[in-house]
Protein backbone atom coordinates (compact mmCIF):
# COMPACT_ATOMS: atom_id res chain seq x y z
CA UNK A 1 0.00 0.00 0.00
CA UNK A 2 1.13 3.53 -0.86
CA UNK A 3 1.76 6.17 1.96
CA UNK A 4 -2.01 8.13 1.55
CA UNK A 5 -3.56 4.51 1.93
CA UNK A 6 -1.62 3.66 5.02
CA UNK A 7 -2.06 6.39 6.93
CA UNK A 8 -5.73 6.34 6.20
CA UNK A 9 -6.35 2.85 7.11
CA UNK A 10 -4.64 3.49 10.40
CA UNK A 11 -6.36 6.33 10.44
CA UNK A 12 -9.42 4.76 10.56
CA UNK A 13 -8.29 1.64 12.42
CA UNK A 14 -7.42 3.23 15.26
CA UNK A 15 -9.40 6.72 14.99
CA UNK A 16 -6.26 9.30 15.19
CA UNK A 17 -5.23 11.84 13.32
CA UNK A 18 -2.04 13.17 14.85
CA UNK A 19 0.98 12.90 13.05
CA UNK A 20 3.80 12.70 16.44
CA UNK A 21 7.04 15.01 15.27
CA UNK A 22 10.42 13.60 17.04
CA UNK A 23 13.04 16.77 17.25
CA UNK A 24 15.46 15.87 19.48
CA UNK A 25 17.03 18.85 21.12
CA UNK A 26 21.15 18.28 21.62
CA UNK A 27 21.18 20.79 24.96
CA UNK A 28 18.10 18.31 26.66
CA UNK A 29 20.52 15.25 26.85
CA UNK A 30 24.02 14.50 28.47
CA UNK A 31 24.93 12.45 25.36
CA UNK A 32 23.74 11.21 22.13
CA UNK A 33 23.18 7.79 24.13
CA UNK A 34 20.71 9.71 26.11
CA UNK A 35 19.11 11.31 23.09
CA UNK A 36 18.75 7.97 21.21
CA UNK A 37 17.43 6.31 23.91
CA UNK A 38 14.78 9.19 25.03
CA UNK A 39 13.37 9.11 20.89
CA UNK A 40 12.82 5.63 20.78
CA UNK A 41 11.49 5.42 23.99
CA UNK A 42 9.22 8.46 23.24
CA UNK A 43 8.12 6.92 19.75
CA UNK A 44 7.29 3.49 21.28
CA UNK A 45 4.85 5.57 23.63
CA UNK A 46 2.90 7.61 21.19
CA UNK A 47 3.13 5.13 18.85
CA UNK A 48 -0.29 3.97 19.83
CA UNK A 49 -1.98 7.69 19.24
CA UNK A 50 -0.22 8.35 16.29
CA UNK A 51 -0.97 8.10 12.60
CA UNK A 52 2.23 8.61 11.71
CA UNK A 53 5.50 9.92 12.49
CA UNK A 54 7.35 12.95 11.43
CA UNK A 55 11.57 12.82 12.47
CA UNK A 56 12.89 16.98 11.65
CA UNK A 57 15.84 16.14 9.53
CA UNK A 58 17.90 19.19 11.43
CA UNK A 59 18.12 17.72 14.26
CA UNK A 60 19.65 14.65 13.98
CA UNK A 61 21.76 16.37 11.32
CA UNK A 62 23.01 18.49 13.72
CA UNK A 63 24.39 15.52 15.52
CA UNK A 64 26.80 14.45 12.12
CA UNK A 65 27.08 10.90 11.65
CA UNK A 66 25.50 9.70 14.97
CA UNK A 67 22.76 11.81 14.32
CA UNK A 68 22.01 9.89 11.25
CA UNK A 69 22.59 7.12 13.13
CA UNK A 70 19.86 7.29 15.47
CA UNK A 71 17.26 8.81 12.67
CA UNK A 72 18.02 5.21 10.77
CA UNK A 73 17.23 3.46 13.95
CA UNK A 74 13.89 5.55 14.69
CA UNK A 75 12.69 4.89 10.92
CA UNK A 76 13.30 1.14 11.61
CA UNK A 77 11.65 1.43 14.79
CA UNK A 78 8.42 3.19 13.97
CA UNK A 79 8.39 0.64 11.00
CA UNK A 80 8.38 -2.17 13.51
CA UNK A 81 5.34 -0.27 14.70
CA UNK A 82 3.36 -0.05 12.17
CA UNK A 83 3.57 3.84 11.67
CA UNK A 84 4.76 5.52 8.07
CA UNK A 85 7.29 8.06 8.02
CA UNK A 86 7.74 11.21 7.24
CA UNK A 87 10.54 12.75 7.08
CA UNK A 88 10.26 16.73 7.39
CA UNK A 89 13.32 18.20 5.31
CA UNK A 90 11.71 20.77 3.58
CA UNK A 91 14.38 20.08 0.51
CA UNK A 92 14.06 21.48 -2.44
CA UNK A 93 16.98 21.91 -5.53
CA UNK A 94 17.42 21.74 -8.99
CA UNK A 95 18.14 18.80 -12.02
CA UNK A 96 20.83 16.31 -10.32
CA UNK A 97 20.71 17.89 -6.81
CA UNK A 98 17.11 17.37 -6.41
CA UNK A 99 17.04 13.93 -8.17
CA UNK A 100 19.97 13.13 -5.13
CA UNK A 101 18.04 14.87 -1.97
CA UNK A 102 15.07 12.71 -3.71
CA UNK A 103 17.16 9.50 -3.77
CA UNK A 104 19.18 10.39 0.00
CA UNK A 105 15.50 11.06 1.65
CA UNK A 106 13.27 8.80 -0.37
CA UNK A 107 15.08 5.29 -0.97
CA UNK A 108 16.97 3.31 1.45
CA UNK A 109 16.80 2.20 5.46
CA UNK A 110 17.47 5.70 6.64
CA UNK A 111 14.76 7.15 4.53
CA UNK A 112 11.02 8.30 4.92
CA UNK A 113 8.01 7.10 3.43
CA UNK A 114 7.59 10.86 2.86
CA UNK A 115 9.31 13.87 2.74
CA UNK A 116 8.32 17.52 2.51
CA UNK A 117 9.69 19.48 0.10
CA UNK A 118 10.25 23.37 -0.91
CA UNK A 119 8.38 24.80 -4.55
CA UNK A 120 9.68 27.58 -4.37
CA UNK A 121 12.70 26.84 -7.31
CA UNK A 122 9.49 25.75 -9.44
CA UNK A 123 7.32 23.20 -9.61
CA UNK A 124 9.03 21.31 -11.92
CA UNK A 125 12.58 20.58 -9.37
CA UNK A 126 9.70 18.49 -7.45
CA UNK A 127 9.31 16.04 -9.94
CA UNK A 128 12.61 14.29 -9.39
CA UNK A 129 11.20 13.96 -5.41
CA UNK A 130 7.84 13.08 -6.51
CA UNK A 131 9.35 9.70 -9.03
CA UNK A 132 10.97 8.81 -5.88
CA UNK A 133 7.78 8.79 -4.10
CA UNK A 134 5.92 7.36 -6.75
CA UNK A 135 8.59 4.25 -7.34
CA UNK A 136 8.52 3.41 -3.30
CA UNK A 137 4.72 3.79 -2.67
CA UNK A 138 5.83 6.90 -0.73
CA UNK A 139 4.62 10.65 -1.13
CA UNK A 140 6.15 14.05 -1.06
CA UNK A 141 4.17 17.32 1.17
CA UNK A 142 4.50 20.78 -0.73
CA UNK A 143 5.05 23.90 1.50
CA UNK A 144 1.77 25.62 0.42
CA UNK A 145 0.98 28.25 3.71
CA UNK A 146 3.50 27.12 6.51
CA UNK A 147 2.94 27.62 10.05
CA UNK A 148 5.41 30.36 11.12
CA UNK A 149 4.15 34.23 11.03
CA UNK A 150 6.83 34.76 8.55
CA UNK A 151 5.22 33.20 6.38
CA UNK A 152 3.66 36.01 5.06
CA UNK A 153 6.35 37.47 3.36
CA UNK A 154 5.89 35.14 0.58
CA UNK A 155 3.13 33.39 0.79
CA UNK A 156 -0.64 33.81 0.22
CA UNK A 157 -1.16 36.59 -2.13
CA UNK A 158 -2.04 34.14 -4.85
CA UNK A 159 1.24 32.14 -4.51
CA UNK A 160 -0.09 29.38 -2.17
CA UNK A 161 -2.96 29.28 -4.16
CA UNK A 162 -1.05 28.62 -7.48
CA UNK A 163 0.88 25.69 -5.62
CA UNK A 164 -2.14 24.33 -4.46
CA UNK A 165 -3.66 24.24 -7.65
CA UNK A 166 -0.10 22.30 -8.66
CA UNK A 167 -0.93 19.92 -6.02
CA UNK A 168 -4.76 19.29 -7.33
CA UNK A 169 -3.45 18.93 -10.88
CA UNK A 170 -1.06 15.82 -10.00
CA UNK A 171 -3.11 14.20 -7.97
CA UNK A 172 -5.85 14.41 -10.91
CA UNK A 173 -5.67 10.96 -11.76
CA UNK A 174 -6.11 9.46 -8.17
CA UNK A 175 -9.30 7.50 -7.95
CA UNK A 176 -12.52 9.28 -6.63
CA UNK A 177 -12.25 8.70 -2.68
CA UNK A 178 -8.26 8.23 -2.46
CA UNK A 179 -5.43 10.39 -1.74
CA UNK A 180 -2.66 11.19 -4.36
CA UNK A 181 1.22 11.01 -3.78
CA UNK A 182 1.82 15.04 -3.23
CA UNK A 183 0.37 16.31 0.21
CA UNK A 184 0.35 19.67 1.30
CA UNK A 185 1.64 21.25 4.25
CA UNK A 186 -0.86 24.37 5.63
CA UNK A 187 -0.31 25.20 8.80
CA UNK A 188 -2.46 24.88 11.67
CA UNK A 189 -2.02 28.30 12.66
CA UNK A 190 -4.31 29.57 10.00
CA UNK A 191 -7.55 27.82 11.07
CA UNK A 192 -9.13 30.50 8.62
CA UNK A 193 -8.18 29.34 6.11
CA UNK A 194 -8.60 25.78 6.29
CA UNK A 195 -11.64 25.36 5.01
CA UNK A 196 -10.30 27.22 1.54
CA UNK A 197 -7.10 25.00 0.94
CA UNK A 198 -9.28 21.38 1.60
CA UNK A 199 -11.43 22.58 -1.40
CA UNK A 200 -8.41 23.36 -3.44
CA UNK A 201 -6.78 20.02 -2.87
CA UNK A 202 -9.57 17.72 -2.62
CA UNK A 203 -7.16 14.46 -3.04
CA UNK A 204 -4.50 16.04 -1.17
CA UNK A 205 -3.76 15.09 2.29
CA UNK A 206 -3.27 18.12 4.33
CA UNK A 207 0.09 18.18 6.83
CA UNK A 208 -1.02 20.45 10.04
CA UNK A 209 1.75 21.89 11.62
CA UNK A 210 1.45 24.33 14.45
CA UNK A 211 -0.55 22.05 17.14
CA UNK A 212 0.59 22.55 20.75
CA UNK A 213 3.42 24.62 21.10
CA UNK A 214 3.18 26.95 18.56
CA UNK A 215 -0.94 27.69 19.60
CA UNK A 216 -3.29 25.41 17.31
CA UNK A 217 -5.88 23.96 19.18
CA UNK A 218 -7.67 20.63 17.90
CA UNK A 219 -11.21 22.02 18.04
CA UNK A 220 -9.65 24.90 15.04
CA UNK A 221 -8.95 22.09 12.66
CA UNK A 222 -11.86 20.34 11.86
CA UNK A 223 -12.63 22.03 8.40
CA UNK A 224 -9.11 20.50 7.12
CA UNK A 225 -10.93 16.88 7.62
CA UNK A 226 -13.42 14.98 5.42
CA UNK A 227 -16.29 13.74 6.46
CA UNK A 228 -15.44 10.69 8.29
CA UNK A 229 -12.55 12.65 9.72
CA UNK A 230 -9.67 11.73 6.87
CA UNK A 231 -7.70 13.62 4.56
CA UNK A 232 -5.35 15.68 7.06
CA UNK A 233 -2.34 15.10 9.59
CA UNK A 234 -2.27 17.27 12.84
CA UNK A 235 1.27 17.32 13.60
CA UNK A 236 2.66 17.73 17.30
CA UNK A 237 6.34 18.05 18.10
CA UNK A 238 7.76 19.69 21.18
CA UNK A 239 4.16 18.93 22.90
CA UNK A 240 4.67 15.70 22.62
CA UNK A 241 8.43 14.99 23.37
CA UNK A 242 8.71 17.19 25.63
CA UNK A 243 5.30 17.45 27.17
CA UNK A 244 7.19 17.58 30.78
CA UNK A 245 11.17 17.71 30.09
CA UNK A 246 12.03 14.19 29.64
CA UNK A 247 9.24 12.03 31.19
CA UNK A 248 7.74 9.27 28.83
CA UNK A 249 4.60 9.24 31.01
CA UNK A 250 3.92 12.62 30.11
CA UNK A 251 4.57 12.13 26.06
CA UNK A 252 2.34 9.20 26.18
CA UNK A 253 -0.31 11.17 28.08
CA UNK A 254 -0.23 14.40 26.14
CA UNK A 255 -0.28 11.93 22.39
CA UNK A 256 -3.08 10.72 24.29
CA UNK A 257 -4.71 13.93 24.79
CA UNK A 258 -4.18 15.16 21.56
CA UNK A 259 -5.97 12.14 19.59
CA UNK A 260 -8.70 12.45 21.85
CA UNK A 261 -9.14 16.18 21.17
CA UNK A 262 -8.91 15.81 17.78
CA UNK A 263 -11.42 13.42 17.71
CA UNK A 264 -13.54 15.28 19.49
CA UNK A 265 -13.15 18.09 16.93
CA UNK A 266 -14.35 15.19 14.19
CA UNK A 267 -17.90 15.04 16.54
Amino acid sequence: MDFARTVTERTLHLNTRLCVGLDPRAGAYRDPEHLRQHTLDVLEAAAPYAACVKPQLAFYEALGLPGLQILEEVCSAARTLGLPVLLDGKRGDIGSTAAAYAQGWLTGPHAGDALTVNPFLGFQTLRPFLDAAIAHGGAIFVLVKTSNPDQADLQGHGVSEKVAAWISEANSETPAGRYGPVGAVVGATHPGELAKYRELMPRALLLLPGLGAQGAAPQDLRAAFHPGGTGALASASRAVQYADGLDVRASREAAKALRDGLNGAMD
